[in-house]
């Protein structure tokens, strides 16, 4: 891993939270992210036991991370709390939180619960080369449910629900292995079942 000076670090840190802002003001990530990724940097996250998000090349970054994953999120703010710098490594953490637009009828906001953030690697050249989000999945979809049965819940992240409930796999999801068969499911949820009833 190459060492970088600190004050540049500090510098792209600054030029990709102000560009953060500039995105969520006009709801357009492509636009303001795309130029901090190099040409062949990747950009992934999981999303459980057997399926990971995977971009490859600044292409897939700008149409698939930045574009299809954020339909339906245009107006969602993602406020960063805290920012890490490895100088030596060239890598950064920083930590966010997800909130939706939309507030409940106490005033207060949707947001998923738990914490969320971004690793990065450093490039040079005010530019990223790798990037691995991590997030509480479980906290996002108890959300995506609140504001399903609110009927807050935007048609494009219904659209892209249904089509993950059918199997059909957005760009750059990718299977991780085999998912559980229906029998192993069923057999799963009756020890889970007696477990909570008889503690054994």
């Amino acid at each position: 891993m190459p060492e970088f000076p600190r004050e540049e670090l500090e510098e792209m840190v600054a030029r990709w939270l102000e560009a953060n802002k500039k995105a969520e003001q006009e709801g357009n990530w492509a636009k303001h992210l795309g130029p901090f990724y190099t040409d062949d940097a990747e950009y992934r996250w999981n999303m459980g036991p057997n399926e990971e998000f995977v971009a490859r090349g600044r292409r897939q970054i700008e149409e698939w991370a930045l574009g299809v994953q954020m339909q339906g999120f245009e107006d969602w703010s993602y406020p960063y709390d805290r920012m890490l710098i490895d100088e030596k490594l060239g890598e950064v953490v920083g930590f966010w939180r997800q909130v939706a637009p939309a507030q409940r009828e106490d005033g207060s906001s949707y947001q998923v619960q738990g914490v969320g953030g971004s690793w990065f690697r450093y490039a040079g050249n005010y530019q990223w080369c790798w990037q691995r989000d991590f997030f509480d999945l479980g906290n996002v979809k108890a959300l995506l449910f609140e504001l399903a049965a609110d009927g807050k819940l935007d048609p494009a992240v219904k659209k892209k629900i249904s089509q993950l409930a059918k199997g059909q796999l957005l760009p750059g999801h990718e299977r991780l292995g085999e998912a559980p068969g229906l029998w192993k499911k069923a057999r799963g949820l009756l020890a889970m079942a007696r477990i909570a009833l008889l503690g054994r």
